[in-house]
């Protein structure tokens, strides 16, 4: 078994999503071949052999620096490591102690014999950890240090592709002292629109995952400066300007301006006019920037402030319009490249920005992209031409644009893809039948290879890969039985793209285990007729459940380019990719107990969370996960929900329900009766939805009237007015509904501490054959606004979830409380006869004699079982794996059937 050093996080700007891919790699590595090492690199630089636990935490600043570590914040800013200032060798050495083992590079060897790379932008995909392994003798994935430098240099890569005479967008640069050194901007942006012409795209360089990038469409100066200035992650504001905000205006200021993908981020420095600063006036902390700011408002001043490590210049090119599109290139087993299926990029905006590429439902990827057959051919020609032009080796991703005259503009080759399960990477790969796992293992393989031509330690590699090549043929020629399990994913709810992730990730873990062998269903249809079907790794891959029904529906046919593919890869899926789904097909629940032995039911709201599916499951005697069929139709329904906790002497929010009827009927008086209840802002959300979806605070009757008409309203297209007044977005979900349901809002009344969080469970039957409850440390839920958002709850690198939650610093304390918590936790979950897993989402008080009040918002019968999820990072600090948690809710569902059959 090959060891598999993980290498993720990194300093860079985009070490969330490093994070978060290191996480993907980390899981989807076949363990019947790789033993995967989390080596986690901090952002001043140290390697860690990070303890497994910290590795399934939402986002790097739930764990780092830990919470001990962490100074006083008035504001409850969160922070990265750099954030503490300077620390010494021996403050960092204690830092580290907490979540791992400090590395030394002349020891990789000693922990593993492959380095698998998700780091990103500068240090991760620009030569530097290349040559540091290489240096080491430790053989490692993708391309060489060569390729590396030349991939991460926006600018450096468009002189080359110049040069080899590739069709490439007008360019300029502008470097940070010439932009200080210009008096009145207007002149250097004039000279730039003269030179470029309108639109263009300003970027900052070395940057990835679109940081930094603004298009400008109109000689509007303001706009461009700022365009300019965001690239070269510099901010301006005046006293003022910083007067006019409110407290929380501030707070989410200084949030959004530390914020290392959208804003300028930290250490920063205020400058002069010119340019200058001086190192003393370092800010670290995001208080001190608060404190920095209000000086200068009193003094009516102005602060310009920089990112200490801020690109020296920017690059600006001219617009390329047309279709744009990503396309993965691999390295066949002849050497030579192969262009997969490019995938069109369809966004809501001018800039396929962070959210748009990590979080499903928010931008569409269409494969093959929508151009005719010879225009496809001529992308991919272009794609392979680059990837040897610049040295590449193994795989890459190359983004671009084709025009209608079938002209290709080639703008952004990458060394290194992102990992997440939605990413590029993946998605073609599934073109051509392979799923995660099996892409790893190729990457590996194919990468030490590519390692044993450089002449260095080559017996040593050929032995490493002689190895491989045995194990992955006695893995084919295995005939271990393995349980089947249909994972059912999908439906028609406003979480459908969230039981998605879910269950694509439910099927990742599932198919790396050497216990199972998924088998990925898809629901559609309606709440009286379940549509299922069976469908091949492609589809179950697409980037959203709109698209997957889409596919499906169309007969799954492949386009004739994918065909041609298949082809071309046809010796790579041949060693790596067993029997396979190649078409999707439907499938009864009378067949599909015929097909598999159990089934995980990832589906979220109605269908799936109401008992529908598990009545139909019954009947066919499967077994399934979660709760039974009476305590899934009790707990979709919150107004009930409610109702019964409050019998049962359990503390809830206040409520009310508004109905349809009603409304139409008699709509002022409803409203009437809701503000003699309650007292703005309220709360209003769907009844029976979760996922925050239409989870909207209520200021107003203005506010409340345009929720209800948005609610009832006639057809699925947003009202112009009402969704205006609530602000909502474009690509946000707001479900039609009959009812819904009024709560007060639930604040601190006269305790001492006050916090949000979600706490999850886990049954069991024991000897006796008796239902036994294990609930888990809670997590600490941080809103960046009024409600926990969709991207908060799911979307790696977004939200901050602290487990266990904080209720004191004094430790005796924190037992205690979490003690009452917990019980009220399970009580809750007994009262409503929850079983198999669940999460419960709440409210506590904490008094001046810690007695807590936990006040129950709302029961997740299935939880989301995406990568970020908070509940493995729970599961986590009671020894689950996320596969062991998965495996265990698979087990009591075993348990359950056998015992009522």
């Amino acid at each position: 078994m090959l060891k598999v050093g993980i290498i993720f996080g990194g300093p860079s700007r985009e070490r969330e999503i490093s994070f978060a891919g290191g996480r993907t790699v980390y899981d989807n590595l076949n363990k019947s071949l790789f033993e995967p090492v989390p080596i986690f690199v901090d952002s001043l630089g140290n390697f860690i052999l990070l303890n497994w636990e910290f590795i399934y935490k939402g986002t790097i600043r739930d764990f780092y620096p830990p919470v001990s570590a962490l100074p006083a914040s008035a504001h409850g800013f969160q922070i990265y490591l750099e954030s503490l200032g300077k620390l010494s060798e021996e403050e960092q050495d204690k830092i580290i102690s907490q979540v791992g083992k400090k590395v030394e590079p002349k020891d990789f060897a000693n922990l593993f014999e492959f380095a698998f790379l998700t780091l990103h932008g500068p240090a991760g995909e620009d030569g530097s950890i290349q040559g540091l392994l290489e240096w080491y003798g430790i053989p490692y994935s993708g391309s060489g240090i060569l390729s590396s430098a030349i991939g991460v240099s926006k600018t450096t890569q468009k002189e080359l592709m110049r040069a080899a005479g590739f069709a490439t967008p007008k360019t300029t640069t502008i470097s940070r002292d010439q932009w200080f050194a210009t008096d009145y901007k207007g002149d250097l942006i004039s000279k730039v629109i003269h030179q470029i012409g309108l639109p263009f795209v300003v970027k900052a360089p070395n940057q990835g995952s679109s940081i930094g990038v603004s298009v400008v469409t109109e000689n509007e100066m303001q706009h461009i400066v700022g365009a300019i200035n965001r690239s070269f992650f510099i901010q301006e504001i005046t006293g003022g300007e910083w007067q006019k905000y409110t407290e929380e205006q501030k707070v989410r200021f200084i949030t959004s301006l530390t914020d290392i993908r959208e804003g300028i981020g930290l250490p920063c420095l205020p400058l002069s006019e010119d340019g200058q600063a001086s190192l003393s006036d370092i800010i670290y902390h995001p208080e001190e920037l608060y404190i920095y700011l209000e000086k200068v408002a009193q003094q009516g001043g102005k602060a310009i402030l920089a990112n200490l490590n801020g690109e020296e210049e920017v690059l600006i090119e001219g617009f390329l319009p047309g279709k744009e599109f990503s396309c993965i290139v691999i390295q066949g087993e002849d050497g030579q490249p192969i262009a997969l299926p490019p995938t069109q990029i369809i966004k809501g905006g001018n800039v396929f920005d962070y959210r748009s590429k990590y979080l499903p439902g928010m931008s569409r990827k269409v494969t093959p992209i929508d151009v005719p057959d010879n225009h496809l051919e001529v992308i991919r020609k272009e794609c392979c031409r680059l990837f040897k032009a610049l040295h590449f080796n193994v795989y890459a991703r190359i983004d671009g644009f084709i025009n209608s005259l079938g002209e290709v503009f080639l703008n952004d080759p990458n060394t290194t893809s992102g990992m997440l399960p939605s990413s590029f990477f993946f998605h073609q790969a599934a073109e051509i039948g392979m799923n995660p796992s099996q892409f790893l293992t190729y990457i590996i393989r194919t990468s030490l290879v590519e390692r044993t031509k450089a002449g260095k330690n080559s017996t040593f590699l050929k032995s490493k890969l002689k190895s491989l090549d045995n194990a992955i043929s006695a893995l084919h020629s295995s005939e271990v039985q393995k349980t089947r399990v249909g994972v059912i994913m999908g439906g028609f709810s406003s979480e459908r793209h969230i039981s998605v992730e879910s269950g694509r990730n439910i099927y990742e873990k599932l198919a790396s285990s050497g216990k199972y062998d998924p088998f990925p269903v898809f629901l559609t249809g309606t709440e009286q007729q379940h549509e299922l079907y069976v469908m091949p790794i492609n589809i179950m891959l697409k980037d959203n459940a709109d698209d997957i029904k889409e596919k499906i529906l169309s007969g799954g046919k492949k386009h004739p380019i994918i065909q041609q593919i298949g082809q071309e890869t046809k010796s790579i899926t041949e060693k790596y990719v067993g029997k396979a789904i190649e078409y999707p097909y439907a499938i009864s629940y009378h067949e599909l107990a015929d097909a598999v032995d159990e089934v995980f039911i990832a589906l979220h709201g109605r269908p799936g969370e109401d008992g529908a599916v598990q009545s139909e499951l019954e009947k066919v005697g499967l077994s399934y996960n979660g709760s039974g069929v009476e305590s899934s139709q009790t707990t979709i329904n919150k107004y009930e929900t409610n109702k019964i906790l409050r019998s049962h002497g359990i503390s809830v929010a206040n409520h009310d329900v508004v109905y349809q009827t009603e409304w139409e009927k008699d709509s002022e008086g409803v409203v009437k009766r809701l503000e003699s209840q309650f007292s703005y802002p309220i709360i209003a959300k769907p009844a029976d939805d979760g996922c925050s979806s239409a989870v909207k605070k209520i200021d107003s009757r203005e506010e409340l009237i345009a929720f209800a008409q948005m609610m009832f309203r006639p057809t699925l297209a947003f009202l112009q007015g009402p969704s205006q007044i609530l602000e909502l977005k474009a690509s946000e979900e707001f479900p039609q509904k009959s009812w819904f349901l009024v709560e007060e809002l639930i604040s601190r009344k006269g305790a001492k501490h006050f916090l949000e969080i979600t706490g999850g469970l886990l049954t069991k039957l024991n000897q006796a054959g008796e239902l036994e409850y294990e609930v888990f440390e809670p997590s600490e839920a941080l809103a960046s606004g009024e409600i926990l958002s969709l991207e908060e709850k799911f979307l790696a690198g977004e939200g901050q979830n602290i487990t266990p939650a904080r209720f004191s610093k004094d430790q005796e304390a924190q037992k205690y409380i979490s003690q009452q918590v917990r019980a009220t936790l399970q009580k809750t979950a007994e009262i409503l006869h929850v079983e198999g897993y669940a999460r419960i989402d709440a409210f506590v008080r904490i008094f001046d004699d810690n007695r807590a009040e936990t006040i129950i918002i709302e029961v997740n019968s299935l939880p989301g079982m995406t990568p970020a999820t908070c509940i493995f990072h729970q599961t986590a600090i009671n020894g689950y794996k996320p596969y062991q948690f998965i495996d265990a809710i698979l087990e009591y569902g075993r348990q359950r059937s056998s015992v009522t059959q």
